[in-house]
């Protein structure tokens, strides 16, 4: 592997299903991750985690907090600062009761998986720390799915702060993929008072990382991350504060990303538009270049 790109060994044979019309692809999931970022002197660090090694999904690889959007947010009105649901409904590309969910997700995970807040208990503030025991218990249970967090938000009288969020980019997983994901990618600054932990099952390992020290990590394979995560990685790295990128999202194109994979000449080429650097040509024996 000349660099730490995360791929598949079932990968080829999926994509020759696909296009022998014997694989259907699978609906992908809504939901949400986070690039929670940090000042330092000189640059951001963002916030990674390392998934355990015995996940079915990218065990191993470096990652965002994340996952999928509870359709219980679709449905509780809950208290919202920032910009208008109709206004995240144009951004992200959905309905209105859809684009609640998707902020939904983003928050909630960045919580679940770090333990840190976008809320306040007003339209102007944010919560402290969050690491009381009373705190843990009400996160265990958003994260078990036993209290929903649109629920958790209007039982402690939070607003959720749409406002400290940026959506940077969308990229939807191949449609020869058994889990599929249509995924939003957002930014976020770490709110003062507040600090990460890892709270996430699913992660051995968090670190705070300067963008481009984590993308020469990944060119040297010392670093595995899915295309998504080094492509952001990418693009944060021009940037010398946490303001800075969130005041670049609002003009960042939105468009989704999906991997493509077509048979030519003898061998599957597979490619994400845009991101020539994740092209890859796989001979018809099933060994990747």
């Amino acid at each position: 592997m000349a660099n730490g790109q995360w791929y598949p060994p079932e990968w080829p044979e999926r994509i020759r299903s696909l296009a022998e019309g014997t694989l259907t692809p699978v609906v992908p999931k809504r939901a949400a991750t986070v690039i929670l970022l940090k000042d330092t002197d000189g640059t951001p660090v963002v916030h990674m985690l390392r998934r355990r090694a015995s996940m079915a999904f990218a065990g191993g690889a470096y990652a965002y907090p994340g996952g999928g959007v509870d359709p219980r947010d679709d449905e509780l009105h809950i208290r919202w600062a920032g910009p208008t649901r109709a206004w995240w409904a144009d951004r992200l590309g959905v309905d209105e009761t859809g684009a609640q969910a998707v902020v939904c997700a983003a928050v909630r995970e960045t919580y679940e998986e770090a333990g840190v807040l976008l809320a306040g208990p007003t339209a102007d503030s944010v919560v402290g720390d969050t690491t009381g025991e009373d705190w843990e218990a009400d996160r265990a249970a958003v994260a078990a799915r036993d209290l929903s967090f649109a629920e958790f938000l209007e039982r402690r009288g939070l607003v959720l702060r749409s406002d400290l969020l940026g959506v940077w980019t969308r990229w939807i997983t191949p449609d020869f993929e058994p889990r599929r994901y249509d995924t939003w990618f957002f930014v976020a600054a770490l709110p003062e008072g507040q600090r990460t932990r890892n709270a996430s099952t699913e992660a051995d390992r968090t670190v705070w990382i300067r963008p481009r020290d984590a993308a020469d990590a990944y060119d040297k394979g010392e670093l595995l991350m899915m295309p998504p995560t080094i492509a952001t990685l990418r693009q944060l790295v021009p940037y010398a504060t946490a303001a800075e990128a969130l005041a670049a999202a609002p003009g960042r194109d939105m468009t989704p990303v999906l991997a493509r994979a077509r048979l030519e000449e003898g061998e599957i080429v597979l490619s994400w538009p845009g991101h020539d650097e994740f092209t890859k040509h796989i001979p018809t024996g099933g060994t990747s270049a």
